[in-house]
C-alpha cells in the first residue's frame, strides 16, 4: 500500500540558515528555534539555536516548521538524548504520527508511516466484489502450494549435515523428478487462472489481482523473480538485475521449492521473448552496420533509450574491430542500470583488449521530450533502438517519444522499438504474481504509434515466441 501525502511543501534544505529560520520546538506557548537535521527515515537530530532549550525532555514536544508563508506542526515528538548524536543535543521521534523525514526533507512533502490505514476499510471492503470462483480457486491454490513446500522442505531438511556437493546433487536430482511434476502441476494452475479470468474488466483484473496477491503473498516472496517484481526495490518491476535474472535462466532461491517457482518464471514466454529481443537487437545492429552504405573506416552513432544495463552490447562488441565500428550512446533514468552497464563496458574491454566507445546519459524521458537542446547535446544518430520502454509509456507519450527519436534520427537511419503483444501468454501471471503490469498492444495499436509519412519505411516484427513486436522504421 502506498502512504498517502499531503501536498505540503515545506523548507528549503539547501542552506543551514532556511533550517535555523523555520524550524522550531513548540512547548506549550514557548517557540525554541533549533536546527535540524536528518538522523534516519522516522527522526531528526537538532541543536538549539539561542539560550532557550526544553529542560524537560519527558515532555513531548511538537515540531513546527515555517516556509513561504505556511505554518505546519508536526508532533507530539520525544526528545532522545545519549551516544551516537554526532555533536547534537538530541534525537526527535514522533509519539503518534510517524512522519518520514526523507520525504519531509529532500521532496518537502509531508508522509506519514501510519498513511496506509487511511485506506484499508475500502481495501477490505474490496473481498466483497471478488467473484466466488476466484476465491476458490485461490483457496485451493495456497492450500495446495503450502502442501507442495511442505514437502519439499521435507525434503530438504534430510541433507542436513551432508557435504555441499552432495546437497547440491540431491537437490538437482529431487528437481528432475519430483520437480518436473511440480512445475507441470503449477503450469496447469496457471492456465486455470488464465480461464478463470478472461471476462474480466480492466477494474476487475486489478481488484482481483490484489485480492491474489494479499492471499498469495508467502509464495511470492519465497520465489527471487516474483518477490523482486512485487517489491519494486528500485521503485519500478523489470529493473536490471530483474533483466538479468532473466538472462541467466537458472535456479535461485534459498530452497528447492524456491528454486522451481523461479525457474518457472525464468522460463516463461515472456522471460523467453526477453532473451530474444537481445539476440535480435544486436542481429539488426550489426547488419545495419555491416550493410554496403558504409565503409570500414566508418563509425555510425547508435542511440539506447532505456538502456538498462544494456546486456546486448557483448553481443555487438565481441572482437577489437567492433570499437572502431560504434558509437554508443545508453540513456536511462536508472543510475544503478547506467552504473552496471559501465562494469559491463568495462568488462567488454578487459576482455578484447580495445576500448568500446560508449557513454552513459542518466536522464527522464520528459527531459528528452522537452529539452531543445537535445540535438546539440546529443548530436543525430544512425541508429536508435528501445527495447523495454514503451510497454510502460501511455498512447500520448509513446507517440511523443517516438517523433522525438524520429527527430533524432539521420537520413537512411533506422529505429527498433520493442513492445509486448496483447497475445502474451504470460501477461496475467506477470500481473497477478508479480504486480508487473505492462502496457499491451495490438499489431494496429503498435503501428499507429508512428504517423507514417513518404520518408519512412514500416514494418513490424516479432520474435519467435509471437508475444514480443519490434517497429522497425526506417527513414528513407
Amino acid at each position: 500500500m502506498k502512504t498517502a501525502k499531503k501536498n505540503i511543501r515545506l523548507l528549503d534544505t539547501s542552506t543551514e540558515v532556511s533550517l535555523q529560520e523555520k524550524a522550531f520546538l513548540v512547548h506549550g506557548t514557548m517557540h525554541v528555534p533549533i536546527y535540524a537535521e536528518y538522523a534516519s527515515r522516522y527522526s531528526l537530530f537538532f541543536r538549539y539555536l539561542d539560550s532557550r532549550q526544553i529542560t524537560d525532555t519527558d515532555e513531548p514536544v511538537n515540531l513546527l516548521f515555517r516556509n513561504n508563508g505556511q505554518s505546519v506542526e508536526l508532533g507530539p515528538c520525544r526528545i532522545l538524548s545519549g551516544s551516537e548524536l554526532n555533536g547534537f543535543v538530541g534525537r526527535l521521534v514522533f509519539l503518534h504520527d510517524v512522519y518520514d523525514i526523507q520525504c519531509l526533507l529532500n521532496d518537502h512533502s509531508v508522509v506519514k508511516l501510519q498513511g496506509s490505514f487511511r485506506n484499508l476499510p475500502q481495501i477490505l471492503a474490496r473481498k466483497d466484489k471478488i467473484r466466488q470462483p476466484f476465491k476458490d480457486y485461490v483457496a485451493d491454490l495456497v492450500y495446495d502450494l503450502r502442501t507442495y513446500k511442505q514437502v519439499f522442505d521435507d525434503l530438504d531438511s534430510k541433507t542436513h549435515g551432508e557435504p555441499e556437493d552432495v546437497k547440491i546433487a540431491v537437490q538437482e536430482a529431487i528437481i528432475r523428478t519430483e520437480g518436473a511434476d511440480f512445475r507441470r502441476f503449477f503450469q496447469d494452475k496457471l492456465n486455470e487462472l488464465i480461464h478463470l479470468i478472461e471476462d474480466f474488466s480492466p477494474k476487475e483484473h486489478q481488484r482481483h489481482a490484489l485480492y491474489f496477491r494479499n492471499h498469495l503473498r508467502e509464495f511470492i516472496l519465497i520465489c527471487p523473480f516474483a518477490a523482486r517484481a512485487a517489491l519494486k526495490p528500485r521503485g519500478y518491476a523489470g529493473d536490471s538485475e530483474q533483466m538479468r535474472m532473466i538472462y541467466l535462466n537458472d535456479y535461485q532461491g534459498d530452497s528447492t521449492f524456491a528454486r522451481l517457482l523461479h525457474k518457472h518464471a525464468v522460463e516463461h514466454t515472456a522471460s523467453q521473448s526477453v532473451r530474444n529481443r537481445i539476440g535480435i537487437i544486436s542481429q539488426m545492429v550489426n547488419i545495419f552496420r555491416n550493410s554496403s552504405r558504409w565503409q570500414d573506416s566508418d563509425k555510425i552513432d547508435v542511440l539506447s533509450v532505456g538502456s538498462g544495463a544494456a546486456f546486448e552490447l557483448k553481443n555487438i562488441f565481441y572482437s577489437p574491430k567492433n570499437c572502431s565500428q560504434y558509437k554508443f550512446v545508453l540513456f536511462d533514468q536508472d543510475p544503478n542500470a547506467l552504473a552496471e552497464a559501465s562494469d559491463l563496458v568495462n568488462a567488454i574491454e578487459s576482455k578484447i583488449n580495445a576500448k568500446p566507445d560508449i557513454i552513459t546519459i542518466k536522464g527522464l524521458i520528459r527531459t528528452m521530450l522537452f529539452s531543445r537542446k537535445l540535438s546539440k547535446q546529443w548530436g543525430k544518430f544512425d541508429f536508435i533502438y528501445s527495447l523495454g520502454l514503451f510497454d510502460y509509456l501511455n498512447l500520448r507519450v509513446a507517440e511523443a517519444v517516438i517523433n522525438r527519436l524520429y527527430q533524432l534520427l539521420k537520413p537512411g537511419g533506422e529505429i527498433v522499438i520493442g513492445n509486448f503483444n496483447v497475445t502474451n501468454p504470460s501477461r496475467y501471471y506477470m500481473e497477478y504474481w508479480g504486480d508487473w503490469v505492462l502496457l499491451h498492444r495490438t499489431e494496429e495499436e503498435f503501428r499507429n504509434l508512428f504517423k507514417q509519412t513518404s520518408e519512412a519505411n514500416v514494418r513490424i516484427l516479432y520474435d519467435d515466441t509471437g508475444s514480443q513486436m519490434f517497429l522497425d522504421i526506417q527513414k528513407i
